[in-house]
């Protein structure tokens, strides 16, 4: 065992004397997490969806409730860090503003809306809301968009219920033809303020302790990254295996006083180490720059061996069907790249079709990640069990397989 510990910890010690494999295990992550931290937004804000303070114009141009409770709405705290509305009366500059890319969107609020919104005339039809959207900031006009909805959905039921209320009072007779327009006036505006008083709905995601978790879009990415090029650091360490082997280091290094089993033991945990110190530094890295909140240390340190565990099983398969370390080089990039995206490492998996989601599970990036996105909202170790015991299996499988391809090839002959 003391033989294969010093021989694999003489590789750790080679791969991180290497400039060029550190570059690629430790500073390629790193700033591609930065990277994309800056281009979502990650550090431009205080909101850690990363879309914050998105500038546009209200138009009320309505004198009735229905208008005045929609700007309460995008003027409320709760949309504070989230929005950043303005008024204004003249509709032509605001578009004009929104077509030099000074806004995301101008809402017009039509003159007579609430009105003709709660008339109990079915020939008055209300007039429409106008929403000038920027087409070059469509993330932001999505979220005015859907806001606006929600409101407009909130302000049918409450319409839909007062002509129900007012049906049924002049069927039995207690609401006189005469008294519908003020009746519905006045339920119109007590629904309204009773509806805008209540609608400010919170979610907040917690813990099993009721302990709020805020989520980073950079407890997607970062995880990501890192397990993307961890492929990288185990398929290196076979492609050193079998550049060793191929000039005539490792069958000098069996003339010793060490077996077989001893030397590739020593060559995989050689591998292992590297990768779980890399992922560890990532960690450390991202936590003391980023503030980033990776959860239960004990979880995320079990997390990070099993996935080292799972890749280091892809990187050996590789190395037992492979010829020379050129095709270990060629193939282990490629499937970097395609673990990347199959994965999860640049796309939300929750997002793909069933049978996506289901081939990515042959991937330890897909594992990986999802007991990291479970830990960062809050879950524990009970809760990431089966991707730890996921990796698990596929590191020892692999791993048994490929010892096996070995054995039959002949380890440490050229």
């Amino acid at each position: 065992m003391k033989k294969a510990f010093l021989i694999g910890w003489k590789d750790v010690k080679l791969a991180f004397r290497d400039r060029a494999a550190l570059l690629l295990m430790l500073a390629a992550p790193f700033l591609l997490t930065l990277g994309l931290g800056l281009v979502t937004g990650r550090f431009s804000g205080s909101s850690n969806t990363g879309i914050s303070d998105i500038p546009f114009v209200i138009v009320n141009q309505d004198e009735g409730q229905l208008g005045t409770e929609l700007v309460k709405v995008f003027e409320s705290e709760d949309m504070a860090d989230l929005l950043e509305p303005s008024s204004a009366s003249d509709p032509v500059a605001a578009r004009q503003a929104v077509d030099e890319d000074k806004l995301a969107a101008v809402i017009v609020i039509p003159a007579g809306f609430s009105e003709s919104f709660f008339s109990s005339q079915d020939s008055i039809e209300a007039p429409a809301i106008e929403l000038y959207s920027n087409p070059a900031r469509p993330t932001s006009v999505g979220v005015i968009t859907t806001i606006l909805e929600s409101f407009l959905a909130r302000a049918e039921m409450i319409r839909a219920g007062s002509e129900v209320t007012l049906t049924q009072l002049l069927s039995t007779g207690r609401l006189q033809p005469q008294e519908v327009a003020a009746a519905a006036e006045r339920m119109a505006e007590q629904q309204s303020e009773a509806g805008a008083s209540n609608s400010s709905l919170t979610l907040k995601n917690v813990t099993e302790s009721g302990a709020e978790v805020d989520f980073d879009v950079l407890a997607y990415m970062a995880p990501g990254m890192a397990l993307m090029f961890l492929m990288f650091t185990t398929t290196n360490g076979g492609r050193s295996l079998l550049a060793e082997q191929r000039l005539g280091t490792l069958p000098r290094l069996l003339t010793t006083p060490v077996n077989t089993t001893q030397v590739l033991g020593g060559k995989v945990l050689g591998i292992f180490l590297t990768g779980a110190a890399q992922m560890l530094i990532l960690i450390v890295a991202s936590t003391l720059f980023f503030q980033l909140n990776w959860g239960d240390p004990l979880a995320v340190l079990l997390l990070v061996l099993a996935a080292v565990v799972g890749a280091v099983g892809w990187g050996m398969i590789i190395t037992a069907l492979a010829r020379t370390p050129g095709q270990v080089s060629a193939v282990g990039s490629a499937l970097m790249l395609g673990f990347g995206i199959l994965g999860g490492s640049f796309i939300n998996l929750d997002n793909m079709p069933n049978w996506f989601r289901v081939i990515a599970k042959i991937t330890p990036n897909a594992w990986g990640l999802d007991g990291f996105n479970t830990l960062a909202l809050g879950g524990g170790l009970a809760n990431i069990l089966t991707p730890i015991l996921a990796l698990l299996i596929m590191g020892v499988a692999l791993f048994a397989i490929s010892v096996f391809i070995i054995n039959r090839r002949g380890f440490g002959q050229r």
